[in-house]
């Protein structure tokens, strides 16, 4: 099987199961991420401009990730609570769902500070 097609389909659904706006613009931050960090290493960094910038940026991320959580968590417990009875199975798929969001803030996250250590080894 080629790995490929098996990983586009899952990520965007991955993508969509998170909420999309949440996930899709946390996307949007990912490569905002990279371009800046590819943009340091290759042309350098010497004020530390890109770095609070990467640095900004991943902050945000996170956040924006734990708000989609806070969100997500809300409408749940709304639906929860205008029903009588919910199954175990909804639950925790809807728990699932809504830890998609701040996995990939932290995901994002993460990179951007692996960057932010590549730009601050190349200075040195």
């Amino acid at each position: 099987m080629n790995l490929s097609l098996s990983v586009t389909p899952l990520f965007s659904n991955l993508l969509t199961e998170g909420g999309p706006v949440f996930m899709y613009t946390t996307l949007v931050l990912l490569i905002i991420c990279l371009a800046l960090i590819a943009k340091g290493l290759l042309k350098g960094d010497s004020d530390g401009k890109i770095q609070k910038l990467i640095s900004s940026v991943s902050l945000f991320a996170l956040a924006w990730g734990f708000f989609g959580h806070l969100m997500g968590l809300i409408s749940a417990m709304d639906a929860i609570s205008a029903t009588n009875d919910i199954a175990g199975p909804v639950l925790a798929g809807g728990i699932k769902v809504g830890l998609l969001s701040p996995a990939f803030g932290i995901f994002v996250f993460l990179i951007a500070r692996l960057g932010i250590i590549g730009l601050i080894l190349k200075k040195k």
